[in-house]
């Protein structure tokens, strides 16, 4: 069904297919309204269908990042781990756009470059790359907060004869290593994640850092078929208590203060936190790590000395421990002998805090110390988060305002779904939309659009 504009082409078109747009999807088309998803991709994932690089995987428990909304599919699918890779992610993705036939509103290799407000007609039109347009009465942005990746600004980047590619433009075909020369620009998530893997299998890896990020240990395990089926006995308490906490995990911030209980008491506590999975160590911590300078400083110190105790070398613990920052300031990477990766003799570390690079060259990287030759180059050097994915979409609305400069004179939205003078835009994760386990922050996003839309029909 078309609403009363007869010259639309759909109801409602969405901007993306990864976890935002199949569920977007699935509740519009409840509604019995026509939906369009366009996305640039070849396939469904969103997220993880671009983060293919290895140790891509959950910080979220697996099964508190599933949707919530389908009690069949809770019911049939079977987690393998408890922080699933990415290979395992993409498939359920795949598993719920077919199982839900969500397939057939969805056109792929279609990316978006403009989407503009008709005044007159009171609709949206899209544009794609091809030069095709789409109009609709809703336009719903599912673009991601993990989508646009950012390079450094370093220059010769064109110049380097290797291969290079950042971790979010990850080759879709195995990449052999092998006895090869790796340099890995960026100490973030992912290239915690990528450094611990690579360093498996390189001839010699050399890491360049500009500041070190607090990590804690993931703990990852198998789920075996008598866990997984306890699991399915929880799952109401579960989504019920992540509703609950802090940014939708599952871990519940302890009731007590930090120095309210005694050294001893103290520290058993974090050795505990230290020795379990997940983000207990972040999220389930004392109440007031994140509040208390003293108390944050406290954990800070035991994370440190943890550091000194699992990196060999005294010099290169220090370069690896966080100085700008205290534990649980950012959002915690969580790792698997990261810091036993540097004690490996094929593995370096350089502080380009002391010897920036100057520029790539056609056979590696030249610091202001020295220059080194590469066979491959991997940046994990993050994206443009939340913004990007708009700022790369000429977003246009009444009078031909661009959501850009209206955003950089003021970023004002509403619940962070809509921003005024965009009519029957909205946005799923946009500016100030929680962040943390976002598949549970999705589906409110989603539900509240839906219930919007639902309500003005």
């Amino acid at each position: 069904m078309v609403l009363s504009n007869t010259n639309l082409d759909y109801d409602a078109i969405v901007i993306g297919a990864g976890i935002s747009g199949l569920y977007q999807l699935y509740r519009l088309r409840e509604l019995g309204l026509t939906v369009r998803v366009f996305e640039r991709g070849t396939g469904v994932g969103g997220t993880w269908y671009w983060n293919r690089y290895p140790g891509a995987r959950f910080d979220s428990e697996s099964y508190s990042y599933a949707y919530s909304f389908s009690q069949e599919l809770l019911d049939e699918w079977d987690w393998s781990e408890h922080f699933a890779s990415q290979p395992e992610i993409l498939r359920y993705l795949q598993h719920v756009a077919d199982k839900f036939d969500l397939l057939k509103d969805i056109q792929f290799s279609s990316d978006v470059r403009s989407a503009v407000y008709d005044d007159d007609t009171r609709s949206w039109e899209i544009r794609l790359e091809n030069g095709n347009t789409y109009k609709s009465m809703f336009l719903i942005t599912g673009v991601g907060i993990l989508s646009e990746p950012t390079l450094p600004k370093i220059k010769g980047i064109q110049s380097f004869k290797g291969q290079s590619f950042h971790t979010s433009r990850w080759p879709h075909t195995p990449v052999n290593f092998a006895g090869k020369k790796v340099a890995v620009i960026g100490t973030g998530a992912t290239g915690i994640q990528t450094i611990q893997e690579v360093s498996k299998e390189v001839g010699h890896l050399t890491v360049f850092q500009l500041r070190p990020e607090w990590c804690a240990p993931l703990h990852n395990s198998k789920i075996d078929p008598d866990e997984m089926k306890a699991i399915r006995t929880s799952y109401d308490e579960m989504f019920e208590r992540c509703a609950q906490t802090r940014a939708g995990f599952i871990h519940t911030a302890d009731h007590r203060g930090t120095f309210e209980v005694s050294a001893k008491e103290r520290y058993e506590f974090w050795e505990q936190l230290y020795a379990s999975p997940g983000f207990g160590i972040w999220q389930g911590n004392f109440k007031d790590i994140g509040t208390d300078p003293e108390a944050n400083k406290a954990m800070s110190d035991f994370l440190a000395d943890k550091i000194r105790g699992r990196v060999n070398n005294p010099i290169l613990a220090e370069k690896l421990i966080p100085k700008d920052h205290g534990f649980g300031t950012r959002r915690v990477p969580l790792e698997t002998n990261y810091y036993e990766s540097y004690n490996q003799k094929n593995v370096e570390l350089i502080d380009i805090s002391d010897t920036p690079i100057e520029r790539v060259t056609q056979d590696g990287i030249l610091t202001t110390d020295k220059e080194f030759e590469f066979d491959f180059i991997i940046y994990a050097t993050g994206f443009d988060a939340i913004f990007g994915s708009y700022n790369r979409i000429d977003i246009r609305g009444v009078n031909q305002r661009r959501l850009k400069d209206q955003w950089e004179e003021e970023l004002a939205t509403f619940l962070g779904f809509q921003t005024k003078g965009f009519p029957n835009l909205f946005m799923i994760m946009g500016p100030h939309a929680m962040q943390g386990n976002n598949p549970r922050n999705i589906e409110y996003n989603v539900e509240w659009i839906t219930d919007v839309i639902k309500y003005m029909k």
